[in-house]
């Protein structure tokens, strides 16, 4: 498949949810800034041709110092996330080929491995989209306020994780389609290439590359790094 391998990164999150003043992406662990696990793994990566972050201005110098060759540039935040990734797509487009495969990453998954990234872009040689995804562990059920509604078949809910990768002019497509209150309600980066009918498969997940969004996850990052500290901010 001809055209290019990009790394859309996502880094403009607030941290809300881990109750920080810096969004989480830029908490140091071990001597490096969060984001800085995810890009040098891409940057590595023999795979990915170019990397695109989604960031606020204030941050991209902090970004620049730990980026590489492969970084073509910085797209702006939008209202939510799939805002921020349609804005992006537009800006990969203007240097990639439609039948590039952009793979979309948040910066708060540092320990993503280069075995995953491969999986992923190799699984669009024969489909739209990839998505890796763990099986669900626990009994799941339906409730709706507060009452327990029904017991859902667990061998058949799964729960995605990232990098999702797709072929990149139809993901385009597949964004543009939707109105702005559409995008505003996504919740997951492979929602749109469902609603479009689009060819999505999922490949197995790994247990360690898991999202940074508690105080609980970020001690448990910087335990994996060896930081030796558990981080109360």
């Amino acid at each position: 498949m001809s055209g290019m391998n990009v790394a859309l990164i996502l880094a403009g999150g607030t941290g809300s949810r881990l109750g920080a003043d810096v969004p989480k992406q830029y908490l140091e662990a071990a001597g490096r800034p969060i984001i800085a696990y995810c890009l040098q793994t891409m940057e590595a990566h023999e795979c990915i041709d170019a990397i695109q972050i989604v960031a606020e201005e204030m941050w991209r110098p902090l970004i620049r110092k730990w980026a590489g060759d492969k970084l073509k540039g910085f797209s702006e935040p939008g209202r939510n996330r799939q805002m921020s990734i349609l804005n992006g797509l537009e800006d990969i487009r203007a240097f990639a080929p439609g039948e590039s495969v952009v793979l979309i990453h948040d910066a708060a998954r540092p320990l993503v491995s280069p075995q995953t990234i491969a999986a992923c872009i190799e699984g669009c040689r024969e489909h739209d989209g990839v998505m890796p995804a763990l099986p669900m562990k626990d009994t799941v059920y339906y409730g709706v306020s507060g009452r327990i509604e029904a017991l859902l078949e667990r061998s058949k809910i799964i729960a995605g994780q990232a990098p999702e990768a797709f072929r990149l002019e139809r993901y385009y497509q597949a964004n543009r389609a939707l109105s702005q209150d559409q995008l505003l309600e996504i919740n997951g980066s492979t929602e749109p290439a469902v609603m479009a009918d689009m060819d999505i498969c999922y490949i197995a997940g790994d247990e360690r590359n898991f999202k940074i969004t508690t105080k609980e996850d970020l001690k448990r990052f910087c335990r994996i790094v060896g930081d030796g500290e558990d981080s109360e901010t």
